[in-house]
C-alpha cells in the first residue's frame, strides 16, 4: 500500500468516526481542566472539532510527512490561533503541545481497527500518524514560544515607559525622576518621553533626578548628555538633580564635562532654580 493510499484510508478512517475520536480526544484534555471554566471547556470543544475537521481534510492530500506542504495551512493557522491564545492565557508550553499530542490515544485506536486486516499498513499508518502529530505538536511549541518573547518584549517595554514618567512640577517645568539603571534602551525611552512631554506643554525647563541611579559611569553619562541635547534642541534646558557626593566624585573622575549643565543636590533645589528661570517664585504664609 502507498502512502497516498494510506492517507486516504487514514482520512476516510477519521471521517467515518470523527465523532467518537473527538468525543475521546476531548474527554482525555477535559479531564486535565479540573479547575476550568465552562467557557474555557467550550472553546476547547470547539478548537478539537475545528482541528480534527481539518486534519482529516488535510490527509486527503497524501502529505503525510511535509506539514509545510499548503494542504496543511488551514491546520498550521488553527494551531497557531490556539498557541498564541494560550500563551496570553498563561499556558505552559507543554500543555499547549498536549493539545495535539493527545490526539495520539484516539486515533490510534480508530488505526488499529481499520488496519486490522493488514499488519504492515497498520504500521506504515501508525508511524506516519505518530510523525505527523510530533511534527504539528512541535510546531505548536515554536509558535507559543514566539508569542510569548512578543508578549515577554512589550511588557518589557511597558515596564520602562512606566519606570520613566515625566512629570508636569509647574507651567513650564518638567520633571524626570529616574531610578534604577540607565542602559542604552531605557535612554531611548528617556529620550522620547521627555521630548514629547517637551512639545505637548511648551516646557522651557526640564529636571532630570538621578537620586535613584545607583551608578554613575561613563555610559550613563553620555546618556545623560545625550538627553539634555535633544531637549536643548527641542528649545528646553535641563537641570540635573540628585547629585550626591559619590555621583560628584565619580563624575570628576570620569573627567564628564558638566560645565554648561545647571546640577543641584535636590530635586527642590533644581525646582527652585527652574522657577527663578522661567520667571515664577513661591511664598510661603506663615500661619500666626
Amino acid at each position: 500500500m502507498t502512502t497516498k493510499d494510506n492517507a486516504a484510508r487514514i482520512s476516510q478512517l477519521i471521517q467515518e468516526h470523527e465523532a467518537e475520536i473527538g468525543s475521546q480526544w476531548i474527554a482525555q484534555l477535559e479531564a486535565l481542566m479540573v479547575r476550568s471554566s465552562g467557557s474555557a471547556k467550550e472553546q476547547l470543544r470547539s478548537h478539537c472539532q475545528q482541528f480534527l475537521a481539518a486534519f482529516a481534510a488535510a490527509t486527503r492530500s497524501g502529505e503525510l510527512e511535509n506539514v509545510e506542504h499548503r494542504s496543511w495551512d488551514e491546520v498550521r493557522d488553527l494551531l497557531a490561533e490556539i498557541s498564541s491564545s494560550r500563551a496570553k492565557s498563561g499556558s505552559t508550553p507543554s500543555e499547549t503541545a498536549s493539545f495535539v499530542f493527545s490526539l495520539k490515544q484516539p486515533l490510534f485506536g480508530q488505526l488499529t481497527a481499520g488496519f486490522a486486516d493488514d499488519s504492515a499498513a497498520l504500521a506504515s499508518a501508525s508511524w506516519s500518524v505518530s510523525s505527523l502529530l510530533d511534527k504539528l505538536g512541535l510546531y505548536t511549541i515554536e509558535v507559543f514560544q514566539k508569542a510569548k518573547d512578543q508578549i515577554i518584549v512589550r511588557q518589557q517595554q511597558e515596564l520602562l515607559e512606566l519606570s520613566t514618567p515625566v512629570v508636569k512640577l509647574w507651567n513650564g517645568i518638567l520633571a524626570l525622576p529616574l531610578i534604577g539603571t540607565l542602559d542604552s534602551a531605557r535612554t531611548q525611552v528617556v529620550m522620547e518621553n521627555i521630548l514629547q512631554k517637551i512639545v505637548d506643554t511648551g516646557a522651557e525647563i526640564a529636571i532630570i533626578d538621578i537620586t535613584g541611579v545607583p551608578m554613575v559611569d561613563t555610559l550613563v553619562a553620555q546618556h545623560l548628555m545625550k538627553t539634555i541635547a535633544a531637549a536643548r534642541l527641542m528649545g528646553a534646558d535641563c537641570i540635573i538633580s540628585g547629585i550626591r557626593p559619590q555621583i560628584a566624585q565619580t563624575i570628576v573622575h570620569l573627567g564628564v564635562n558638566l560645565e554648561d549643565v545647571v546640577t543641584k543636590a535636590t530635586l527642590a533645589d533644581a525646582f527652585l532654580v527652574a522657577l527663578e528661570r522661567t520667571g515664577a517664585s513661591v511664598t510661603i504664609h506663615k500661619k500666626n
